[in-house]
């Protein structure tokens, strides 16, 4: 018989009302349940948590700005580390009220990612027990995990938070981690603490810009580590700042604000000074006899805080050869990528369709790498070559085969990809009269260039890809229908943007292409998902890439956006006013149509049920 572990006996008694059984949880987590059992609230029950207007939240982003700018920038490195983890990660205010969130898409489409959103309040009279709420009300760093929360309905969630601190040891603001309780990770409770402190030790560089600022540790080793402490002084040798680890190594002395460095360090500030302004590291004795090595760090208003991530020196993410350099993730287009490389194997022509913008060429570039062919990627946009030299382009042509032809002749496209992939974009522009020869050389694998008599074999992949379609072209006879069985033996349809159901991750794939280390926001996602997105995945960078030239900041934010059409399209009525759901229901009415309007067929299609299929097309 097995026997029931310390919170499975705690959940019971708290749900039951009884008292919960000593040792079966740690001192603050009982602590918390106390708590919250005087305020009268219910375990069972759902939490009718607060969310603050947006004026409001626009309010205190404006009040802590300073912080808010090195949070996102440590907030946008920590989901680069923990990505893929189902993830969110939250900054909040001192009094536990959200301003932004970074998260994994999966995670911020859960009912939990939806509760934690901008002007969303944490705190424990509010939510029960939780990191966030706990972290703001004990001033040190706090895990929850599963069953722990008060509420049961926040069971499946793990939370890690740690307080932001200033100088003087006041809350400043809070950052969280939070994930599903089967994913949690001890190490992520690490990561986030040493966000907090690189954030603590950026305020220090950005509030004492024209002081000084050293840094010292017992061992020489750990001064360019977050286990240094850091101490800000003015001229005069008075310290201004001093961050948690530096108040923790002189733990005992007279560590407040105001006291002079000598009351700290026995070598006298003046000698100190000369040391360190040589530029060399120093061994000096605090005033409890503990020897330090110390090295400064500012002088004036340079600070480490301002180069700690030069550009290219973001972790780098290393993926299988064989993955795409483009996000993915959306179930249809994973189904119908599936037997691409098997495809290629066999040598068969890959077809793309899709609107103009969705990538067409990226694909096809992935469609060559899969191929394993050593030979090289030839591209042809067959609609701006002029009918009457689209032959001698592909196949080539001889020394004077024609008028205003080259003087030495050239081998062609076709030829120059030999071993390789020949993509012939925009297809559906080939001129009927090459229609013929570029069938009879899809047969055959032969060229004979314009004006020779020598035929060259020739080992081509070949893809083609065009936003037109080819179907309704060959019923109005204007494409032959041969040579489309022939180039569409494998079709990959790309769908638009405004479909995908992996968008929140195409934008955070493209930010880090645009501008690596810049953070995004899950606000200024939602935003982003209302557009309609004509010009789909192009259009999109493009909208980036004005926001990052237009805001002048170190972070994209919905304020990025402001001029961003908001009328949702293609969600349903419970949908539009969810952006993370929009997501999710464009991807099932999508389907819906494409599949004739058959409800069964396309909860087959997405592994869902006929009642989900329909709550959404209704």
């Amino acid at each position: 018989m097995q026997h029931p572990s310390g919170i499975d006996r705690a959940r019971a008694a708290l749900e039951r009302g009884d008292r919960v059984p000593a040792g079966a949880l740690s001192p603050a987590v009982a602590e918390s349940w106390q708590r919250c059992r005087d305020l009268g609230l219910d375990p069972r029950a759902t939490p009718q948590g607060s969310v603050i207007a947006f004026a409001d939240v626009n309010r205190r982003r404006q009040a802590n700005a300073a912080l808010r700018r090195l949070a996102l920038a440590e907030m946008q490195l920590l989901h680069t580390q923990i990505a893929g983890s189902n993830f969110m990660i939250a900054l909040g205010d001192a009094d536990g009220v959200v301003l932004d969130t970074i998260s994994d898409q999966r995670f911020a489409e859960s009912a939990a990612g939806r509760s934690i959103i901008p002007g969303s309040v944490w705190n424990e009279s509010e939510r029960g027990t939780n990191a966030l709420g706990l972290a703001a009300l004990r001033r040190e760093p706090t895990a929850i995990y599963g069953r722990e929360h008060y509420f049961s309905c926040h069971g499946h969630l793990s939370c890690m938070a740690a307080p932001i601190l200033d100088a003087a040891g006041r809350t400043l603001g809070l950052l969280d981690a939070s994930c599903s309780e089967e994913a949690r990770q001890q190490h992520t409770h690490a990561l986030v603490r040493m966000a907090a402190a690189q954030i603590e030790n950026g305020l220090i560089f950005q509030e004492r810009s024209r002081n000084f600022i050293f840094a010292f540790h017992p061992r020489m080793e750990f001064l360019d580590t977050l286990s240094a402490g850091l101490v800000a002084v003015s001229r005069d040798g008075e310290v201004l700042s001093l961050n948690r680890q530096g108040a923790n190594l002189l733990a005992g002395l007279p560590t407040a604000l105001g006291v002079h460095f000598d009351a700290l360090f026995d070598a006298g500030f003046g000698s100190t000074m000369d040391g360190l302004l040589n530029g060399g590291v120093i061994r000096i004795r605090d005033r409890a006899g503990s020897g330090v090595f110390m090295v400064c760090r500012q002088i004036g208003r340079r600070s480490i805080a301002e180069t700690r991530h030069p550009a290219g020196a973001q972790p780098a993410l290393i993926g299988s050869p064989d993955a795409p350099d483009f996000v993915c993730d959306d179930p249809l287009l994973k189904r119908q990528m599936a037997d691409l490389a098997e495809a290629t194997a066999l040598r068969m022509p890959v077809h793309i369709t899709g609107e103009t913008g969705t990538g067409k060429e990226l694909m096809a570039r992935h469609v060559h790498g899969l191929s394993g062919r050593k030979g090289e990627f030839v591209a042809l946009n067959c609609g701006a070559v002029p009918e009457a030299l689209f032959i001698a382009e592909i196949f080539g042509h001889e020394r004077g085969a024609y008028t205003n032809a080259r003087a030495e002749g050239a081998p062609g496209l076709a030829r120059a990809a030999d071993r390789g992939t020949l993509f012939l974009d925009e297809v559906a522009d080939i001129p009927p009269a090459a229609q013929t020869a570029l069938l009879r050389f899809l047969d055959s694998m032969e060229v004979r260039a314009v004006g020779g008599q020598k035929t060259h074999k020739v080992d081509v992949q070949i893809v083609s890809a065009t936003n037109r379609n080819l179907e309704e072209m060959v019923a109005a006879r204007e494409f032959r229908a041969d040579l489309l069985y022939r180039l569409n033996a494998y079709t990959v349809r790309l769908p638009p943007l405004r479909s995908r159901s992996d968008f929140a991750m195409i934008v955070q794939h493209l930010m880090q292409k645009i501008a690596p280390g810049k953070a995004i926001t899950d606000a200024a996602i939602a935003r982003l998902s209302q557009r309609n997105w004509p010009g789909n995945i192009r259009e999109l960078h493009s909208v980036l890439q004005r926001a990052l030239v237009r805001r002048h900041l170190e972070f994209v934010d919905e304020a990025s956006f402001a001029d961003c059409e908001e009328v949702p399209h293609d969600s349903c009525d419970d949908c539009r006013d969810h952006p993370m759901s929009r997501h999710r229901c464009r991807e099932i009415r999508s389907t819906f149509r494409a599949s004739g309007a058959n409800v069964s067929k396309t909860a087959r299609l997405l592994g869902l049920s006929r009642t989900t299929v329909y709550k959404h097309v209704r």
